[in-house]
């Protein structure tokens, strides 16, 4: 027995010798695998800490996001409010492709329709020191309840700082720790000889290790596979079309393969002013017997700098139209709305885009998140990702949805105005009209922001900083560029958006472009028959607004062409008078 024992022990310990060698001589190849692995560990482990932290505390008894029951969320729940206001992100979610009802209760008061679609996402930027209900329902007349959220305004407390604070110590902590376990991950997978006794860390080794270049070439693998998804355009033809990015690609992509229509082009670009005030079917009813063709590309939310890639996207030449307009004025710029932007952009931006993105945001973290976003662009979507993932069925039928709809008729309007709605400045008291519904009464109410000087003063920076970047880039151009104010508002009295236009731009930068239209072109259109809200146009007001419009670019153009005639025409007469000298 001690014979066969010994045999047998021998036997174990061969084999086992055996596997040590065929461990020691495994390719180089796996080290690396595994280095790509950790990496990927530690990429999705941060996307996860910095979606959870936020979330434990704001999202309390909501459902989770990746259950298909009905969803409505808010971030966050708690808002701090900075001089009386704040905002919060709404997003909801049927789980179906039934339509949904958002209704808003304000302090127990009575439900007012909020927004409406199987899902989506609005932004309440009227926060105050108030107790709003969000209530989700399948019908209009709120019987079959889905889901509800509460959000809670209330002023910066040292409570709540030391809870973000402890929660971003958390969120790092888990950052180091998985970091420290793909180093060791990588540091064992390396290739040498199997440890089998404690310390692990031999005296001396007979390889080198090459930690350093695993990490490295882990590195580079994650940034080649986030390109191929992300910047190869093949993600983006699948986002969510109702969010920021993917109305953004939805857009410029379909302007970009447009053929040329043989007519002046004029590109119109601007945020929801422009999107409620300039119809492109009256536009082009009016140019058209001029020769001119209109294009908006106008979009709720997007800023100056956003315009800048905008245009970049759908004329790479520099040469596709003849005038682009470009509308300034005083508006409405949170900083805190920085993942919003970059969110929107994303699908536009480039590697070579690191730099120049990111120097158009205020605070450091938006200035290192825009960074990061042009490397690897995925960090922008993942909201997006996840909500994929969730459920794709509902995101192949939101695309389909979204491309009838784009096939439909054109927007005309509100069809509504604010004639016998009166504004209090001193007291902030609004007597509305009685002829206005309760949703009407609510849309003009989330219209009163009130902004703060910085929000202010940060708008007219990014309109100061991009306008003459995009007028740079048409500086060798034959493309006019148009510089138009905007109409303010109904009530000048309001404060934040009432203010001179001409602070908005310097005098040189309005002195530098091909047109300018007077700063007063648009002041008869300040009057309550013309809007819907404090800082929209309805549909009266936005024929009016189209046809001032073309009528001055109409005017500016058939002007310049009339000059570069008679210039034409001095320039023949001086070479036929030439031509007799030359020849005596």
């Amino acid at each position: 027995m001690r014979n066969c024992d010994a045999c047998m022990t021998g036997y174990v310990h061969k084999r086992f010798h055996g596997q040590r060698r065929i461990w020691s001589v495994v390719p180089k190849s796996r080290s690396v695998i595994t280095a790509l692995v950790a990496l990927l560990v530690i990429c999705w482990g941060t996307m996860l800490t910095a979606r959870a932290a936020p979330q434990q505390n704001e999202s309390g008894s909501n459902s989770p996001r990746l259950s298909r029951a009905p969803t409505i969320t808010a971030k966050p729940e708690r808002v701090t409010l900075i001089n009386g206001h704040g905002s919060t992100q709404i997003e909801w979610d049927t789980a179906t492709a039934s339509m949904g009802f958002v209704f808003l209760t304000e302090d127990g008061g009575k439900p007012l329709p909020f927004a409406s679609g199987s899902r989506g996402t609005q932004i309440a930027p009227w926060i105050g020191d108030h107790r709003y209900v969000f209530e989700l329902y399948g019908d209009d007349q709120r019987h079959a309840l889905l889901a509800k959220v509460t959000v809670l305004g209330s002023a910066g407390s040292t409570s709540s700082q030391q809870t973000v604070s402890w929660q971003l110590v958390g969120r790092w902590a888990l950052i180091i720790g998985l970091a420290a376990l793909s180093y060791f991950a990588v540091y064992l997978s390396s290739t040498g000889p199997v440890r089998t006794v404690f310390p692990t860390e031999p005296k001396t080794s007979p390889r080198q290790l090459h930690v350093s270049r695993n990490l490295l070439l882990g590195i580079v693998a994650f940034v080649c596979v986030d390109g191929a998804v992300f910047h190869s355009g093949l993600y983006v033809s699948i986002l969510a079309p109702n969010s920021y990015a993917g109305r953004i690609w939805r857009i410029t992509r379909p302007e970009k393969q447009r053929a040329s229509s043989g007519l002046k082009e004029v590109l119109v670009l601007g945020d929801s002013r422009i999107a409620e005030g300039f119809s492109t079917t009256l536009a082009n009813e009016l140019g058209s017997p001029a020769g001119l063709k209109f294009v908006s590309l106008a979009e709720p939310a997007a800023s100056a700098n956003t315009w800048y890639y905008m245009v970049r996207e759908v004329d790479p030449t520099r040469r596709r139209y003849a005038a682009i307009v470009i509308p300034y004025g005083i508006g409405y710029e949170p900083s805190s709305a920085d993942a919003l932007r970059i969110s929107m952009t994303a699908p536009l931006l480039r590697y070579s885009d690191c730099f120049h993105f990111a120097s158009g945001f205020q605070r450091s973290s938006g200035r290192f998140r825009a960074f990061v976003t042009c490397i690897l662009r995925g960090s922008a979507y993942q909201d997006d990702v996840i909500d994929l993932l969730s459920n794709p069925i509902a995101r192949i039928r939101s695309i389909r949805e979204a491309d009838k709809v784009r096939a439909g008729r054109e927007y005309k309007g509100r069809d509504y105005d604010l004639v016998g709605t009166s504004y209090d400045a001193a007291t902030g008291q609004v007597t509305f009209a009685p002829k206005l519904t309760e949703a009407q009464r609510l849309a003009f109410r989330k219209s009163l922001i009130q902004p703060s000087q910085s929000d202010t003063e940060y708008s007219l920076k990014l309109q100061r900083d991009w306008i003459p970047r995009i007028m740079d880039r048409y500086y060798h151009s034959p493309t006019a560029i148009v510089l138009t104010p905007l109409p303010r508002g109904p009530y000048l009295q309001l404060g934040g958006f009432s203010g001179g236009r001409e602070s908005v731009l310097p005098s040189s930068v309005i002195h530098r472009t091909n047109f300018a239209l007077p700063e007063h072109t648009f002041d008869f259109l300040e009057q309550p028959e013309n809007y819907f809200d404090a800082f929209h146009l309805n549909a009266k007001g936005r024929e009016k607004f189209t046809e001032t419009l073309v009528s001055e670019v109409l005017g500016r153009v058939q002007s310049a062409d009339s000059k570069r005639q008679d210039d034409a025409g001095r320039e023949l007469a001086v070479k036929g008078w030439r031509a007799p000298d030359q020849a005596n």
